[in-house]
């Protein structure tokens, strides 16, 4: 396992780095402490470096792409409705940053703030933790934040992403990665590019994309992926069904470390990653971010997938606790298993 650290780039004067993990088979992923950003995520196939995820080579690119290109989303992922939510029979109003409900974790997320890094290694995997104090007066969410971010390569070609979280007054936690694939050998669409849900149902969503509380049946429509489907076949498929031009969905899914709720491929059948995660949903999302004229025509090139528990969890009985308490610090875990099929 090999470590490495440069400096990137700069955000408002303060050096972003770069950290980089490289196991013995050459695989190597890297992180950046801006925004807990997964920067690379590149294997070794027989001598040929194939790229995963979509990343970017500048801070410039990344200020000016958007997106929440795979980089870390919290303290809440997704959508709070009417940005505000009740703990304990206090209401709490947070920023309400798209339309009328808050995105994302609000304008002071953890996609726009700095980390510190710091390496560690075993002797089958190489680690980079992200930390950050986080005060309430920063984000508008209640109490104080020490948040982890642990970024781990072993040497099977596992990525792993555990976010502890550790508070001193009651707050919400529900942090993802917000990472977007194309594991195909041209990476121009997402013709070729394959998506596996182990689920049965959906959320039903509002105008604003935000859960009404129903779940839906995905058996036998376009967002039936219990089965390895091209996702360009799914878009058609949803076109013809309800004139739908994209996917932007939550799944309700089993969490498991040792079953996969996904699976990301190939249609030529070259390679594939496992997602495991040990909470209850995952979030597609297709799009086009560097292409502003493709993207309106929804001719898309990237698959995101984030795993979190169901979203908008804190207004919803069923949906999942979200809520962080003090002296009870937690750690959610994604994880992803890059396996080379011919």
């Amino acid at each position: 396992m090999e470590t490495k650290k440069s400096v990137f780039g700069q955000l408002d004067g303060q050096d972003v780095i770069k950290y980089t993990l490289v196991n013995d088979r050459k695989t190597r992923i890297s992180v950046l402490s801006y925004g807990g950003t997964w920067q690379e995520f590149v294997v070794n196939e027989n001598g040929t470096e194939r790229p995963l995820i979509w990343g970017l080579d500048s801070m410039a690119d990344y200020q000016r792409v958007g997106y929440c290109l795979c980089q870390s989303i919290g303290r809440v992922a997704g959508r709070i409705g009417g940005a505000k939510f009740d703990i304990d029979g206090q209401t709490y109003n947070v920023d309400m940053n798209e339309q009328t409900h808050s995105l994302h974790g609000g304008a002071h997320g953890f996609n726009t703030l700095l980390f510190d890094g710091d390496f560690s290694q075993t002797t089958d995997s190489a680690s980079v933790t992200l930390s950050r104090h986080i005060e309430s007066t920063e984000d508008d969410y209640p109490g104080n934040l020490d948040v982890q971010i642990k970024f781990t390569l072993d040497n099977q070609d596992r990525v792993s992403i555990a976010f502890t979280g550790d508070t001193d007054a009651a707050t919400l936690f529900n942090p993802t990665n917000h990472v977007y694939w194309n594991v195909t050998n041209d990476r121009t669409s997402l013709v070729n590019q394959t998506l596996q849900i182990h689920s049965d149902q959906r959320l039903e969503f509002d105008g604003e994309k935000v859960p009404t509380g129903k779940r839906l049946a995905v058996k036998d429509t376009a967002y039936d992926f219990n089965y390895p489907q091209p996702v360009q076949s799914a878009l058609d498929q949803l076109k013809v069904e309800s004139d739908g031009i994209e996917f932007d969905d939550a799944y309700e899914v089993t969490p498991s470390t040792t079953e996969p709720i996904a699976v990301v491929g190939d249609t030529d059948g070259h390679r594939q990653v496992k997602i495991y995660s040990d909470r209850n949903s995952l979030i597609i999302y297709t799009a086009n971010p560097f292409d502003p004229a493709k993207e309106t025509a929804h001719q898309y090139n990237a698959l995101a997938t984030e795993a979190q528990t169901l979203p908008d969890a804190i207004n919803h009985d069923g949906f999942g606790d979200i809520v962080l308490r003090p002296d009870q610090a937690v750690t959610h875990t994604i994880s992803y298993q890059y396996e080379h099929l011919a």
